[in-house]
């Protein structure tokens, strides 16, 4: 009985300490509560191939499961703790302190890290270890020796004496820790949430003017409208998300700032995002790709951007071309998170569209998609490129600084690969014999692509018709009428892009610089 509630007092000791870590870190910034430190920490920490298999095999969700994780393996350490503390109170408080030790070093030990991030861990630890000591210690009462009667006969003990704790005092302790910590938790949640009203209202508040440079209109034919087919354009809701926020950054527009200097920068910028809404716009349908996309896989997606170009701004700080004498190779963007991300300057100066974005189909960035600016350069992979929640620009080169990634094993430089994607019909699915529409997407932006080829069972390569082209820097669709015969059939696909380059069917995993294959689907029909 008492080992059961031994670890329901550590249960409630980890609840307090969360709940009171997440008060504190209503006073300091929300990502320095100790869940979100040590996950964004193990994200740190965990090789590429750990990565790798958490998206794949989860996808958008990874950072839930994650953050589930953390919080199983915390009730199941706090629990044994409770049990520990039964016997050794001391060697109980300690492993309290070292809980709350292991959360302070992650949230200072982050890129975006400050020694105030350890104040929400520290505080939840002291107060847990309070807890946990008042608990343990209703558990822990000795019986009290019989009074003698009157005549000399011994009295019954009281029900606490029997049964070797004070139970009534261990369930007004136990109540009261989790009540009070409950209404810790619930205010410092509220008191978050009310830190980024400002954020969203900023975002309320933003009206994208009218593009010096609009988009041309989606060419007629572009979407063939195919059941099961993506759509030519992702909507915001829809468009993946990759990245390693536990918590999505809420940015105030109106405090905003963005810094541009390092080598070569001759008049280091400050902007702000009215700068930025003063400048010349561009407006383009630009497709983002993930290099975390294995084969066939989902995070590829096409949308409507508006922006800055990149390259004037540039210009405009002085910077020139590496092969014009500049003496910056690399721009180094850095997120308010912490996140840094390398880009090539001759790439990004290179005449490609290459934006500091504020605008995603026709409404200012979504949150978790980079409000208030994020870097959108066609033709090279995110990790290399799309810097969200973008707070400052640094020119360096690839020799003097390594970008986030590219310390865990990814290469410096990653433009995308010429990919094709079936869409339908899905994997394992059973289409009637007969004509089969066979549809999907195929990419290569700053190519475009040229030819989309489907082949069943291993055998000869049947051209598909495209969709109309948009332009070299977005997807395209394509479709191939099967004429279906019943049974197992595996279909296959892959793409040649306009500098004549045709996909290889060589499967590569994504690390250093991107997946390669055919993508496949098995099919029984019927």
């Amino acid at each position: 009985m008492r080992g059961a509630l031994a670890a329901l007092s550590g249960l409630i000791t980890g609840f307090t300490a969360l709940a009171v870590a997440e008060l504190v870190s209503a006073a300091v910034r929300p990502e320095s509560s100790p869940v979100t430190a040590v996950g964004g920490a193990a994200i740190d920490l965990a090789p590429p191939a750990l990565k790798d298999f958490a998206v794949r095999n989860f996808g958008t969700h990874d950072k839930l499961v994650l953050q589930l994780g953390i919080l199983a393996l915390l009730a199941v350490f706090a629990m044994a703790v409770g049990v520990v503390a039964l016997r050794h109170r001391l060697i109980g408080s300690a492993a309290v302190l070292v809980f709350g030790a292991i959360g302070a070093v992650a949230a200072v030990s982050r890129p975006d890290g400050a020694l105030l991030d350890a104040m929400p861990s520290v505080g939840g630890a002291l107060t847990a270890g309070a807890v946990l000591r008042v608990l343990v210690t209703r558990l822990t009462l000795r019986p009290s020796r019989a009074a003698p009667g009157t005549d000399g006969a011994t009295a019954p003990r009281t029900a606490a004496a029997r049964s070797g704790f004070d139970r009534r005092g261990f369930v007004i302790a136990a109540t009261t820790a989790v009540t009070a910590s409950a209404g810790a938790g619930v205010l410092g949640q509220r008191l978050n949430a009310s830190g980024a009203a400002g954020a969203v209202a900023s975002r309320a508040g933003v009206v994208l003017p009218a593009p010096s440079s609009p988009a041309r209109p989606v060419p007629a034919g572009a979407d063939l409208t195919v059941r099961g087919l993506s759509s030519f354009t992702t909507s915001n809701k829809d468009f993946y998300r990759v990245d390693t926020a536990l918590v999505v950054p809420r940015i105030d527009a109106t405090t905003w700032r963005l810094k541009i200097h390092g080598k070569g920068v001759s008049r280091p910028l400050t902007l702000s995002f009215d700068d930025l809404l003063r400048r010349e716009l561009i407006e383009r349908d630009i497709t983002l790709t993930c290099v975390s996309n294995e084969v066939g896989g989902p995070y590829v997606g096409n949308a409507r951007w508006i922006g800055v170009r990149l390259a004037d701004l540039l210009r405009e700080a002085g910077v020139r071309l590496p092969s014009r004498g500049g003496p910056a190779d690399q721009i180094v963007a850095r997120s308010v998170d912490g996140m840094t991300i390398g880009s090539p300057v001759e790439t990004v100066m290179d005449g490609r569209d290459a934006m500091l974005a504020m605008g995603m189909n026709g409404e200012p960035l979504p949150f978790d998609h980079g409000f208030p600016v994020r870097m959108v350069v066609p033709g090279l992979y995110g990790y290399v490129s799309a810097c969200k929640w973008l707070q400052d620009l640094e020119l360096t080169t690839f020799a003097d600084y390594d970008a986030y990634w590219v310390k865990r094993s990814w290469s410096q430089q990653a433009p995308v690969k010429t990919e094709s994607r079936i869409d339908t019909p899905r994997p394992f699915a059973s289409p009637q014999a007969g004509t089969v529409p066979v549809a999907g997407v195929a990419w290569a932006q700053q190519r475009g692509i040229a030819r989309v080829e489907v082949r069943v069972d291993g055998g000869p390569w049947h051209t598909a018709k495209l969709g109309a082209q948009d332009t070299k820097d977005t997807w395209r669709q394509w479709l191939w009428h099967w004429p279906a015969t019943s049974g197992n059939h595996t279909l296959e696909v892959r793409a040649t892009d306009q500098d004549g380059y045709t996909q290889t069917g060589r499967r590569v995993g994504t690390v250093p610089n991107g997946a390669t294959g055919w993508h496949s689907v098995v099919v029984t029909v019927t």
